[in-house]
């Protein structure tokens, strides 16, 4: 697997999900190893987390002596520069069966697609194959319906790249057998704006969890609340929730996350005490936060490629308040797991069912675990790219591959590389 970012050299789900799917296949007897970048989280400031268990996944982080300058070649050129050597070098020790591309832009670009002769999946865990930005949020303040790129990155502060420009990408990418999209709605988005390879569409997925009640531990918070879980960025629309609690005096809004917009929200909420900034917590403490909200809030304002904090909900039995904006809606309909918004007033009356309606609340609530059941489990999701690997192997003319494939690889484990 090649990704820009893994844990624990990341930011976001995109990242996790890599992850997720690196331990469900190594759990399943498969040799996995990741190969990512870790410059490219340090240049952006981040601070690397401590390394977990042992987890079956072999982990490669390439860093150069010159970080920026390596991240900027490749930015700029399309293709690996000063890790050339070092990734065929990999490429020939271990001889994979299958190339699974993630997010390629720092760690290769669209020319990393050359390198091997495996079986190789291309999964757009964001938008970056048809928006050099990755989420089409024109100029830093709107949502993207057209081509402008050039000025778009300029405003972004970031070197164009010229190679878009040369159907780089078009030719790399027809060298994947499989690109993957996770959500109907980003399968279509891509198509619109230009990318003319076929997608299939295959979610993210968690692992089971024993269901779990709000009766069996107390609430983490006295009040009843609200919840908004993720990362604190502008384009994740938090800032349009604060005025609807001005108005809602009978619930709390917890906030569990932390990112560069953290101090313009905690000054746009100053004076609302019912707004609580909780900071990040652990798995655990997570759980428990999801079990005891009225609903999740998800308010994001661009377009995301899925939305696994929903997910993450209804494993939990908790319904979820979505803007009706992107994956968001197909989500939700799947389910029956939440309502939908679209201004402040549905916003506000989706918070009024949740907190005064309680029929209506465990009734969704209900549909959000069984959704999750039916749709975003481990085992039905492997299920899903376990067939469409094989059919797709099968018609690249790699038949053993796709045999082993079809014997069980992906729920049963077959030793694969």
């Amino acid at each position: 697997m090649f990704t820009t970012f893994y844990p624990p050299y990341s930011f976001g789900g995109d990242a996790i999900g890599v992850q997720r799917m690196a331990r469900a296949l190594a759990a399943r007897g498969h040799e996995v190893t990741v190969v990512h970048d870790e410059d490219s989280y340090l240049i952006l400031g981040g601070k690397p987390g401590v390394e977990g268990a042992p987890d079956g996944v072999r982990r490669i982080g390439l860093r150069a002596a010159n970080g920026f300058l390596s991240n900027l070649l490749t930015q700029q050129m399309g293709r690996p520069t000063v890790h050339a050597a070092r990734i065929r070098a990999l490429i020939d020790e271990i001889r994979p069966d299958i190339i699974w591309h993630n997010n390629l832009s720092l760690v290769g670009g669209p020319g990393l697609l050359a390198y091997g002769d495996a079986f190789k999946v291309y999964e757009a865990h964001e938008h970056w194959l048809v928006c050099p930005t990755h989420v089409l949020w024109r100029y830093g303040r709107e949502l993207c319906d057209k081509r402008e790129c050039l000025r778009c990155v300029v405003s972004y502060r970031r070197p164009p790249q010229l190679w878009r420009g040369t159907g780089l990408l078009e030719r790399m990418l027809d060298r994947a057998d499989l690109v993957i999209a996770k959500s109907e709605f980003s399968r279509a988005k891509h198509a619109e704006f230009g990318l003319g390879q076929p997608m299939t569409v295959l979610p993210y997925f968690l692992p089971d969890l024993a269901p779990a009640t709000t009766s069996e531990a107390p609430s983490p918070h006295p009040r009843p609340y609200f919840l908004f879980v993720g990362r604190l960025e502008k384009i994740k629309g938090l800032q349009d929730v604060f005025p609807a609690m001005e108005k809602f005096p009978d619930a709390d809004l917890l906030i569990l996350g932390d990112g560069d917009y953290a101090p313009e929200l905690k000054r746009l909420a100053a004076g609302q005490e019912r707004i609580r900034f909780l900071g990040r917590k652990t798995p655990e403490e997570l759980d428990a936060y999801y079990r005891g909200a009225l609903a999740l809030i998800v308010p994001s304002i661009c377009y995301e490629t899925f939305g696994i904090i929903l997910i993450e909900s209804f494993r939990l039995g908790t319904p979820v308040i979505a803007r009706n904006l992107g994956p968001f809606p197909e989500i939700v309909a799947a389910s029956g797991g939440g309502l939908l918004f679209g201004d402040e007033e549905e916003l506000l009356a989706a918070m009024r069912t949740f907190a005064f309606d309680p029929e209506a609340r465990a009734r969704m609530a209900a549909a959000a675990r069984a959704g999750f059941a039916e749709h975003w489990r481990e085992d039905r999701v492997l299920a899903a790219y376990e067939a469409r690997f094989a059919e797709a192997a099968r018609q690249a003319g790699r038949h053993a591959l796709a045999d082993r494939l079809a014997a069980g690889a992906f729920t049963i484990g077959t030793g694969a590389r």
